[in-house]
């Protein structure tokens, strides 16, 4: 890890200081790299630029980190040392003349020496990792952020699920999935009439997640097979599907409006079936049949336009509603076709 001084640089200083104590090769490195870069060099170089003013703080705090002298003073102790050891020779000579035993002094400096800190003692204590700042800690934070925003960015373009959520868009945007949205809601109101549900088992109650036994029922098909199920759906599609239909055909206002001369090719219309006629016949036909209980001449069951009328919600009400839903939306798409 690289000196905390190196890293509260920026990396134009520390461009700066690679050219004056002469780092060569540091072209292109990303700061963290130029940080290590330059800590070994310094390390490797210490008795040349520990007099350089530049780059004596990063020295001082090399030393404070590791608890010895700063590296500056390590060219005055190689000077003290020169005269400690002519002193210490011109003293033992003094000694001997006087016949008085010099051990003690060499032990005492012998004792100096080891407690001195060794250069490489020193430069290990220096790697060794201090805590960071919350400069760095913020830093790391946001890096880390704008690389999960991009790859989640970069999940969901790839998913297609914009593309995919445009499409569904557009194809339910028209008068045609209106109607058979209207349709839809129908069925699902008129199925438990028709096929009720019948017992198939069940969910037995779970303790770890606080549930209760839960019976399951599924549509009893079999009644496919009798004049139950058929009755009452056979009117509903006749009067809310095939009459309408066959009107919507024949009274189709948007082909007579795309009507040329003879000699010209008549243009195709926008709708084979008119859905303005559609929802008009739809309702009107609704009316007479579930809300008068019109049979005409005993085609339809009364007993079939009681059970529809009770299983479609709001009864008869309710599907001249969605044939009036249906109506405004054809009405609007035919404006904004003009």
């Amino acid at each position: 890890m690289s000196s905390t001084w190196l890293q509260r640089q920026r990396k134009s200083d520390l461009v700066e200081l690679a050219e004056l104590v002469g780092l060569q090769s540091y072209e292109g490195q990303r700061k963290s790299e130029l940080e290590a870069t330059l800590d070994d060099y310094l390390i490797e170089n210490a008795d040349k630029l520990v007099n350089e003013p530049k780059v004596a703080p990063y020295y001082n705090s090399r030393a404070k980190a590791a608890g010895s002298p700063t590296k500056r003073d390590a060219p005055k102790f190689e000077v003290k040392d020169g005269l400690k050891s002519v002193k210490r020779r011109a003293t033992r000579n003094a000694l001997e003349a006087l016949g008085v035993d010099s051990e003690p002094e060499e032990t005492t400096s012998s004792n100096a020496l080891v407690a001195r800190t060794p250069a490489r003692n020193l430069s290990l204590a220096s790697r060794i990792s201090l805590p960071a700042s919350p400069a760095e800690v913020a830093e790391v934070v946001d890096r880390h952020t704008i690389a999960v925003r991009e790859r989640v960015n970069e999940i969901y373009q790839d998913s297609g699920i914009t593309e995919r959520t445009h499409a569904v868009r557009e194809s339910l945007s028209t008068v045609t999935s209106i109607i058979f949205t209207v349709f839809a809601f129908e069925l699902y109101s008129l199925r438990p009439e028709v096929l009720p549900g019948r017992f198939a088992f069940t969910v037995p109650a779970n303790a770890t997640i606080h549930t209760d036994a839960y019976p399951v029922y599924i549509p009893d098909m079999f009644l496919v097979l009798t004049s139950y199920f058929w009755s009452p759906v056979l009117t509903w599609v006749a009067t809310s599907v095939l009459i309408p239909s066959l009107f919507g055909y024949f009274y189709n206002l948007s082909a007579a409006s795309h009507a040329t001369s003879r000699r010209t090719r008549s243009s195709q219309a926008d709708y084979n079936i008119d859905p303005l006629v559609f929802s008009i016949v739809k309702a009107l036909i609704s009316f007479v049949v579930y809300g008068q209980g019109a049979t005409f001449g005993g085609i339809i069951n009364p007993a079939s336009i009681q059970r529809i009328n009770g299983a479609i919600y709001g009864e008869w009400k309710g599907i001249v509603t969605g044939a009036a839903i249906t109506g405004l939306a054809s009405l609007y798409d035919a404006v904004l076709r003009k």
